[in-house]
């Protein structure tokens, strides 16, 4: 993380904002991963939940790196003339990735927020929060790199991210009855004084 974070920060082209959404990802799919693993005993699916989870955040952090590759790659192809076409394709196709990525991880830790461990409420919602944030901010990415080109992809990457961001605003994503991240509120008698 600490590489990456020196990486982006530094002057160099890249990796910079998509590179960092994938990481959010990766981050977000680990946090579904954790709750998963942490909730054999009450869910059944929790196995396969987690090799989901697991196979979303090996994928984005690969993306961390393809998206860098794909700017750099863009950058060549319009100082030579060459491929640019093809180049300013793949600009587009790694962040779009990137929402899928994101929509499906904020779909598991919806999941992970209702049918897993109640003690990890919050780390299933936090993972959700996440997602969504990462599939907004890469639809954004697809829009920019395709400029005024109205394109189907720019639908898609825009559904799935509004899409990631309603599952915040659903009863299984929702936590406890204080709002996420927050435990139960104690009744007035069990409060310490």
């Amino acid at each position: 993380m600490d590489k990456l974070l020196t990486r982006i920060a530094s002057p160099a082209p890249a990796p910079a904002s998509g590179s960092a959404v994938a990481a959010v990802v990766a981050a977000a799919a680990a946090l579904v991963q954790k709750v998963a693993r942490l909730s054999q005993k009450q869910w059944p699916e929790a196995s396969e939940m987690h090799a989901r989870a697991e196979r979303l955040r090996m994928q984005s952090e690969e993306l961390v790196e393809q998206d860098s590759i794909a700017y750099l790659d863009f950058m060549e192809a319009v100082r030579s003339g060459q491929g640019v076409a093809g180049a300013r394709a793949r600009t587009v196709q790694v962040p779009l990735e990137i929402v899928r990525a994101a929509a499906e991880v904020a779909e598991l830790a919806e999941k992970s927020a209702s049918l897993g461990n109640p003690k990890l409420v919050a780390d299933a919602v936090v993972a959700a929060m996440l997602a969504a944030a990462a599939a907004e901010s890469a639809a954004y990415l697809v829009g920019v790199n395709l400029g005024e080109t109205a394109d189907v992809r720019l639908d898609e990457a825009r559904r799935l991210a509004t899409e990631a961001s309603a599952r915040l605003r659903s009863p299984g994503a929702r936590g406890s009855a204080g709002g996420p991240g927050r435990g139960r509120a104690r009744s007035a008698s069990s409060r310490r004084r």
